[in-house]
């Protein structure tokens, strides 16, 4: 009986062990390339240290992001969702352009989840602080290098791209860039 017992829990924890190594490599991995090409003359808005295409570069596409948690890791990095701002455009979720001093967000293609978390607040944790920004774009990580996109690359499968306002009450200077930071819905 004792062996019997011994084998059940056995394969009991095995199957344990497997199912949490399975959880554990679900990872976003990429989809493809996209070959860059020149940006016309003025396409490429540069404001916020954005990146322009390079003519015949490959840049990596995703259709995924990492798994969402209760503290998911991201990379913040700055967006205008002005007019004339970064992206060109008005935002996907409202057809609307945001003031730079509204805490608003742009999310990797597999974190908006076709538009579900269109107008949902998220609350990003760094440098100590905390701040609820709303969900009002894609930062598309299938597509890029073309006018849709300002002839900006793709975007990484884990931005959080976010107004200066979120910056700011995160208390980091907005010139730094990109930040590490962690997020939650």
């Amino acid at each position: 009986m004792g062996l019997k017992l011994l084998t059940s829990s056995s394969i009991l924890l095995l199957l344990l062990v497997s199912f949490s190594l399975h959880v554990q490599a679900q990872v976003c991995k990429p989809s493809g390339k996209v070959k860059g090409k020149k940006p016309p003359p003025n396409k490429c808005n540069k404001k916020n240290l954005s990146e322009c295409c390079e003519e015949g570069k490959l840049y990596t596409v995703y259709d995924c992001s990492p798994p969402i948690t209760k503290r998911t890791k991201a990379v913040l990095t700055i967006n205008s969702f002005q007019k004339g701002g970064d992206d060109g455009g008005p935002s996907e979720c409202d057809n609307k352009f945001h003031r730079d001093s509204e805490p608003v967000v742009a999310l990797s293609t597999g974190w908006f989840n076709n538009m579900k978390r269109c107008l949902h607040n998220i609350t990003i944790r760094a440098n100590g602080r905390k701040v609820k920004a709303m969900v009002v774009d894609e930062c598309d990580s299938r597509v890029g290098c073309d006018e849709e996109h300002d002839f900006q690359p793709p975007c990484p499968p884990n931005i959080v791209d976010a107004s200066e306002a979120v910056w700011k009450a995160l208390g980091v200077p907005a010139s730094q860039g990109e930040l590490n930071v962690v997020w939650s819905a």
